[in-house]
Formats: structure tokens, sequence, C-alpha cells
């Protein structure tokens, strides 16, 4: 079998190229300049050069403060191209697997949210991936639209990574500690994809909205503090609110995410994130 995936320098696209081994999964990953979402034109020239079985969309538009002032082109990558991509896959009977995130809610639910929940992005990046999520399903292609949350892995930038940084310079760190949500391991959710590639002539017609997101929950404060369990530096780790944190994009509150259906109907659960995280920490300290 063979992947074409968009995206190369992404954190879920360089775990897909790592994790793919020995699955029986051959992994293409392409981007920019040669494969860009945001150059529909590119697209179907890849297609007909990697000759794929299944597309996975890895690529997007995450600089969240950013897209607040560049909509356009945020909406681009998140929206327009992943429709492109999508109605190409539909005019080839290519089955499409296409990320997106839980910005799309607004973070104000008291529970994890559910995939059929009502969706109300706070800001320009949920927007467009919104956008992005309604286009895939429009398009007619087989698809799974998979949301994920708090991506963190030993490659490209993150949160891991930020810390790990920060807390070595500094005897003490502001973290912000109400807003929750699920930590996820790129490489967990590369896992996920590949077994759901394995199964797409089991997917039924039509577009379908899963959550996928590491098991467990905590605060971005809980989250650094459990980071630096992990590291041979421990500064400490003061919890503040949000709006001591002021940023251009707002976070959502709860960007929690139910992943009951995604287990119940393709046998997928990413692992508790207090699991992924010590071998992401050891291989970011060891580079």
């Amino acid at each position: 079998m063979k992947a074409l995936v968009i995206g190369r320098n992404g954190q879920v696209a360089q775990a897909l190229v790592e994790r793919a081994a020995g699955t029986g999964i051959a992994v293409d990953a392409r981007g920019r300049p040669d494969v860009d979402l945001a150059d529909p034109a590119t697209l179907a020239p890849a297609l007909d050069d990697a000759r794929p079985d299944i597309v996975i969309n890895a690529a997007a538009y995450t600089a969240v403060d950013a897209a607040e002032s560049d909509e356009a082109a945020a909406h681009a990558l998140n929206a327009a191209g992943p429709g492109a991509l999508a109605a190409l896959c539909a005019e080839r009977g290519l089955p499409l697997i296409h990320l997106s995130t839980d910005y799309v809610f607004d973070g104000k639910s008291d529970r994890p949210y559910r995939e059929d929940d009502p969706v109300g992005p706070q800001g320009a990046y949920g927007r467009t991936k919104l956008a992005g999520e309604e286009l895939v399903a429009a398009s007619g292609a087989r698809a799974l639209i998979l949301r994920t949350a708090w991506v963190y892995s030993p490659f490209g930038g993150n949160f891991v990574k930020t810390m790990l940084r920060v807390g070595k310079e500094r005897d003490a760190l502001r973290v912000v500690a109400d807003q929750f949500g699920n930590p996820t391991s790129a490489l967990d959710i590369a896992d996920g994809v590949l077994a759901l590639a394995k199964r797409a002539d089991q997917w039924g017609d039509g577009a379908q909205i899963y959550h996928m997101v590491g098991a467990g929950e905590t605060s971005w404060h809980g989250f650094a503090e459990g980071i630096f369990a992990l590291a041979p530096f421990s500064p400490s780790v003061e919890g503040i609110t949000t709006a001591e944190y002021p940023t251009p994009a707002k976070r959502p509150a709860n960007s929690r995410l139910e992943t009951a259906r995604l287990a119940a109907d393709h046998n997928v659960a990413l692992p508790h994130w207090r699991e992924s995280l010590p071998g992401v920490v050891a291989r970011i300290l060891a580079a």
C-alpha cells in the first residue's frame, strides 16, 4: 500500500515517515515547493506522479496567532487547498485522511467535546480549519476528518521542546493553568493514521469526523510539570490565568476531545499522554 502524505516537514508528516517502517505502508511525503496546498495546481501532478492508494493531508497553516493578521494565507492552506485536494481524491476514487483541530470549538463546554457537538471557532485559525472540514465533507471523497490537539513530538516546534529549552535557561516559569486539553504525541497520531489507512476499504461512503487525541487530560501547567518531572532540571512552575498571558488569538479554555467514537468504529485509541511523553522527552534531550 502506498500513501501520499501532503506535508513534509510538519510533526505528523515526519512521524508518519518514521512510524511507517514495517507496517506495509510505503509513505511518500511531499511538501513545498513541489506540492503546495496554497497552489492547488501542484496537487494533480503530485497525484499523477505518486500514484498512491491513499492520501493523507498533514499540511496546515498552524501559526495560530499569525493567522489573526493573515487569515487569507491561513484559509489558502487550511481550507481552499484541502478542498481542492479532496475534490481530486473524489474524482480518482482515492480515500483521504485529513487532519483538523480542537480549535473548531469555542472551548466553553464543561465536558470533552464529541464529534457532533456544535462548532464555534473563536479565531482565524479555527475558522479556516472548520472551513477545510466543510470543503472536504462537501467534496464527495471517502474521507476521515481527524481532529487532534496539543500535538508534541521530537520534530519541529512544540510545547515540549519550548519547555525543555526555556526550563534549562531559567529557574522559574509561569504557565497557563486554566486551559485544559489532551496532550497528543505526533508519533501516536501517526500510528493511528496508519492503522486507519490499512482499513480504508471499511470506511464507508462520504466523509466522517473523528476525534483522535491522547488519553488523559491536563492543563498546560500540569503538562509542563509532567515534562520537567522527566528532565534533569526542574525550574519552579507557577500556574497563571489566561488573562495574565494575553495572545492575539483566543485559546479554547476547554480543548478536551471525546474519542469513544473512533475506538468503537475503528478500534483505534491512542495511549495516555503520560505513557508517550517520556520517550519524546528523552529524544529531545538526547538531540
